[in-house]
């Protein structure tokens, strides 16, 4: 594993992965990854197809077993079950976005929220749609029926509905034009002035990593180069791979 100077970070950390481990059968997916994510950054995980990004996600969150250490707040997240991540304040924004297609944006929402019955939710669903004006015009809409994009904008509108310290958002510009890839990516930046860290996957390296703090190179399930975003953007060997130059 390689790394570019001034790659440590001076926040406190949020989230630590030591040494991780995930298997499909025989088949190593994550061999011996170890990822830092600072307190209040956007740090973002970028490699090719196959490279173990989305599976990297799903361990964190409990989906997949594993084995190495995962840290959240400076606290062993070994035997924690999913919902107690959730409840935690970690939520996963997945690749498939997996919306209620058959209920309106606002009943997507809502469910958002399960986690907090007692809480007075209400005011995030208004934090929301101010982020999101579209799902405010929508909101009475069937999830199946929005674009693309729109579907993305709720499936991150639900997801902030748990009011997570830590998103992780895999894929999130996945087959979106790029001026709606523009307009996501922008609301994502935005998200640390509210207290939100961000574990960002992404395929489309230059974008992810223009408005990321950190960044990490993952290659056939291992880190093969991390550090600073600004000085990953100026590698010249990542550029011939990742970023089409």
């Amino acid at each position: 594993m390689t790394a570019v100077s001034g790659a440590q970070p001076a926040a406190p950390l949020l989230l630590e992965v030591r040494n991780l481990h995930t298997r499909y059968g025989r088949v190593e997916a994550l061999d011996g990854v170890s990822v830092q994510v600072p307190a209040g950054h956007i740090v973002s995980v970028i490699g090719a197809n196959g490279a173990g990004k989305t599976t990297l996600m799903n361990s964190i969150m409990g989906v997949l077993p594993s084995s190495g250490e995962i840290f959240y707040q400076g606290q062993s997240l070994r035997g924690v079950p999913l919902e107690a991540r959730v409840a935690r304040g970690i939520s996963l924004v997945p690749e498939r976005r997996d919306l209620f297609a058959s209920m309106t944006v606002a009943d997507n929402l809502q469910l958002g929220a399960y986690s907090r019955r007692r809480e007075n939710w209400r005011a995030d669903l208004d934090d929301v749609y101010a982020r999101f004006p579209r799902l405010l015009e929508r909101r009475t809409q069937l999830a199946g029926t929005l674009s693309g994009g729109e579907q993305q904008m709720l499936a991150i509108g639900r997801a902030l509905m748990g009011k997570p310290r830590l998103l992780l958002l895999d894929e999130p510009s996945l087959g979106l034009a790029p001026l709606i890839v523009r307009d996501i990516l922008r609301i994502v930046q935005g998200l640390r002035g509210g207290g939100v860290t961000v574990l960002l996957v992404e395929q489309n390296a230059r974008a992810s990593l223009a408005i990321s703090d950190e960044a990490y190179v993952l290659e056939t399930g291992q880190v093969s180069l991390h550090g600073p975003a600004a000085e990953l953007a100026r590698n010249e060997a990542l550029g011939a791979s990742y970023l089409g130059g």
